[in-house]
């Protein structure tokens, strides 16, 4: 989801090249489907602790919205009474609104953090993810005062999810998917994630598919960065990397583009940076666009519009020997990942920036102006 206009309803510079590094292309590929081994040396990456040093967004305006209750209250959940929690969200998955809520409140600790501070993109169903739905990006009157609201360079007041009590505020308004930029509320401008976003044509396999993701991987580390990655609840996968907040928004954007063009010079048979359809048969699109100004992609552990409740999921690189695409991973399973599991597989991703100077931008073959 690129650009979503504001209300809009939900259908169911140019980049300067030099000699790419040739730790990555050290030969012209054959033109059949090479194998991703022959590229990958490294080992998955391991987590690391989460970041708890978010630094407060500039103070705006008074909140006047609808207002969070304590979280002890009668009917609350994490602080929220909702209106008509009985209603069915996903009928073909039997998930209420009070079910969703209580997913929030139960994984709180794993998606706050990749949340914090973040202005976002709503995908709003308020009668179910098979009905009707739009976007929503201002802030309006009748969001809680739980939702933090930013100012960004427009002038527009978009909303935050800081908080569980946030969230469930957001899903109260019937909020199915959450979208937060790739930059936090003290550095705007300047993003600290950049996703990769790996869209394939429905002749493509999985497992071409997870080469790819291996091959994305392979590229960025020998780039510099520690490569994430995580399912989207539908057909891709996210490659992301965090990167500290000191390049903008067109440097980044025009990094990533220029990494995608490489993928595709290399492998001309597997990867097209075109956005036209046409240009995707039998391929995988890297969808670089999802770091521009503004431009935001599904975020982690949010749940999805799409028929049994899927949620876009971090995983560790290791599972991608299994086919983890579209409801996998879902609002049951994932409740179960989180009982098991002794910590999100993307706790280490704050600590993961590295800055991205002119030297790792060079070796994707982009020349920063």
């Amino acid at each position: 989801m690129a650009r979503a206009m504001e209300g809009q309803p939900v259908s169911t510079k140019t980049t300067k090249h030099r000699a790419a590094a040739k730790d990555f292309v050290a030969a012209k590929p054959a033109r059949g489907r090479a194998a991703a081994k022959d590229f990958i040396t490294t080992k998955p990456a391991k987590g690391r602790a989460a970041r708890k040093d978010i630094a407060a967004p500039e103070k705006t305006t008074a909140r006047p919205g609808a207002k969070s209750t304590p979280a002890d209250a009668p009917g609350s959940i994490a602080g929220i009474v909702l209106t008509n929690p009985d209603k069915v969200l996903y009928p073909e998955a039997g998930l209420t609104k009070r079910d969703l809520a209580r997913f929030y409140e139960q994984i709180g600790d794993w998606i706050v953090p990749h949340f914090e501070q973040r202005p976002l993109t709503l995908v709003r169903h308020p009668n179910g993810w098979n009905k009707p739905g739009f976007y929503q990006k201002k802030a309006d009157k009748g969001v809680s005062e739980a939702v933090d609201r930013v100012k960004i360079p427009s002038g527009d007041i978009y909303m935050m999810a800081n908080s569980v009590t946030a969230i469930v505020g957001l899903l109260q308004m019937g909020a199915l998917e959450l979208h937060p930029w790739g930059s936090t509320a003290d550095h705007l401008g300047y993003p600290d994630r950049l996703t990769f976003d790996l869209d394939p044509d429905d002749k493509v396999s999985w497992d071409d598919l997870k080469q790819a993701a291996l091959l994305v991987k392979t590229l960025l580390e020998n780039v510099g960065l520690e490569p994430f990655v995580k399912t989207t609840g539908g057909k891709g996968l996210h490659v992301v990397v965090a990167v500290e907040p000191t390049t903008d928004w067109e440097d980044a954007k025009n990094f990533t583009k220029a990494a995608a063009e490489l993928l595709e010079r290399t492998f001309p048979d597997r990867f097209t940076s075109k956005l036209l359809k046409v240009s995707r048969g039998g391929k995988i699109f890297i969808d670089y666009l999802r770091n521009a100004e503004g431009a935001t992609a599904v975020g982690a552990y949010s749940l999805r519009a799409r028929a049994n409740a899927p949620v876009s999921t971090p995983i560790e690189w290791s599972e991608l020997d299994r086919d983890v695409r579209f409801d996998y991973f879902n609002v049951p399973s994932v409740l179960k990942r989180y009982a098991k599991l002794k910590r999100d597989p993307w706790a280490g991703i704050a600590k993961s920036a590295r800055p991205l100077d002119k030297a790792r931008m060079a070796k994707v073959g982009y020349v920063k102006k």
